[in-house]
């Protein structure tokens, strides 16, 4: 059974950080590309950042370029996103992601494993 934990969640003034963590069980770690998405009320979810199997590539939506790094330890079988300067637009839950292949693509639909979330809320 592959179960993927999120921890790492909280509430945090505009312009603070905070590191979201994401563990995986099962033991199809290191064969998956990893992501982050986010949801926000009233929105659909999002992708946020990517990294591949490899770890060799790392990808990440506009809006967070310079602000988030995703990294990974596979000795861990955890994935990370370090959140940096945030902003209340940041606000949202956070889901991760995997998928069996070396690439981490944008699209919810290609991912075959997700969390269950953790939340992120951003004060002004």
């Amino acid at each position: 059974q592959v179960q993927l934990v999120e921890s790492g969640g909280g509430l945090v003034q505009a312009g603070g950080s905070l590191r979201l963590a994401c563990t995986a069980s099962g033991g199809i770690f290191r064969s998956c590309a990893m992501a982050w998405f986010r949801q926000s009320p009233g929105k659909e979810r999002e992708f946020v950042a990517g990294i591949s199997r490899s770890g060799g590539g790392t990808y990440y939506t506009d809006s967070v370029k310079g602000r988030f790094t995703i990294s990974r330890d596979n000795a861990k079988n955890t994935v990370f996103l370090q959140m940096n300067n945030l902003k209340p637009e940041d606000t949202a839950v956070y889901y991760c992601a995997a998928r069996p292949f070396e690439s981490a693509p944008m699209t919810q639909a290609f991912y075959n494993y997700w969390g269950q979330g953790t939340q992120v809320t951003v004060s002004s």
